[in-house]
């Protein structure tokens, strides 16, 4: 047997279908299971993935039509299965997994713009739950598609190799963090795409919070992100000012991973390095605005969610259209008005 896994939404994503993954692997111990990725980062993370047997990457978003098509093509027939991970409510996913050809293609029937988005393409489906996490929907998926129950809900997968640990250990002499220092990560960034920059908590926030950290907590404060996110890292360690914020550069996920392992509590938007952080077990503190806090919040660690639970949230649901604000008063008011007196009191308890 050899089943695919389309994993082109993003590196959450992918990581949130690892669970659900193990449970494949485990039913299916002698299968072919292969990973279809767009995104350098969920390459480099499902490599690092005893349950893979290959990983397939092509980068849709800097190549043309004709050459994506080509690629597409070139799986067509190869597969007895493929599954679209949850969530991936875009027609050229949908259209991806058809042209794959696999005989039984699996993916969530969505509650919004299903049809639109050609989710009639799928031929193996479970309903969308808005109150059910992205795990266990992916885990729902697998078992609709092996017509089989399972009693677990495995934690997020995710690979350290010893090249990450000991990238991750000089990276902390270095910077001389020790071992019986309290360290604090940061993630102020998130996905852009489709206008979920408004889903970040203003960088200055992160900054008060810092330094306070700093001067009441005597934290040293690591602040992660992308190279695209060089200059909002950059932004927040000026403003704190101090020796004790440090911004993380590596030379991949992986390393990041490593170094987040280290943080004895994870400050983050609603991001693909807050399940990075639930994946290394850390203790999470999410600051959501307009996500539905259902399908994202941290998975199998201790956490915290700190939101303004205001009437008209959550507003975001998975679909292709951009994230927009239907508020006459403050747009975006849930993650504009969340001030760093929440956030900090959500730490603290952590800490103490």
């Amino acid at each position: 047997m050899k089943i695919l896994i389309i994993a082109l939404s993003g590196i959450g994503d992918a990581l949130m279908f690892t669970p659900a993954l193990k449970l494949l692997r485990s039913a299916y111990p002698d299968a072919v299971i292969d990973a279809f990725v767009m995104f350098r980062s969920a390459k480099d993370m499902y490599e690092r993935n005893p349950d893979l047997n290959n990983v397939i990457f092509f980068d849709f978003l800097n190549s043309g039509r004709f050459q994506s098509l080509k690629f597409v093509l070139g799986l067509r027939k190869k597969y007895d299965s493929s599954i679209n991970v949850y969530p991936s409510n875009r027609k050229e996913y949908n259209i991806i997994n058809f042209l794959i050809g696999a005989p039984k293609r699996a993916g969530v029937n969505y509650l919004r713009m299903n049809s639109k988005e050609f989710g009639f393409l799928n031929n193996i489906t479970v309903t969308e739950d808005d109150s059910v996490h992205n795990v266990e929907t992916n885990i729902k998926l697998v078992e609709r598609l092996l017509n089989k129950t399972f009693n677990e809900k495995p934690d997020l997968y995710f690979h350290l190799n010893s090249s990450d640990e000991f990238f991750a250990s000089q990276f902390l002499n270095i910077h001389g963090i020790k071992n019986d220092e309290t360290v604090v990560g940061f993630h102020p960034g998130c996905a852009t795409l489709k206008n979920h920059i408004k889903r970040r908590w203003e960088p200055e926030k992160f900054s008060e919070l810092g330094k306070r950290l700093i001067e009441q907590k005597k934290t040293k404060i690591l602040i992660f992100g992308g190279p695209e996110e060089e200059e909002l890292k950059q932004f927040i360690v000026n403003s704190i000012s101090s020796p004790n914020a440090v911004s993380v550069k590596t030379e991949n996920l992986p390393q990041s991973a490593a170094i987040v392992k280290r943080c004895d509590v994870f400050v983050t938007n609603d991001s693909s390095m807050m399940h990075i952080a639930s994946a290394m077990k850390r203790k999470v503190v999410a600051i959501i605005g307009p996500t539905n806090s259902n399908y994202i919040h941290p998975w199998n660690t201790k956490y915290k969610i700190v939101s303004l639970n205001l009437d008209c949230s959550p507003c975001f649901f998975y679909s292709p259209r951009p994230l927009i604000c239907s508020r006459n008063d403050i747009k975006f008011k849930c993650i504009k008005e969340l001030d760093v007196e929440m956030v900090y009191d959500a730490v603290n308890n952590f800490l103490s």
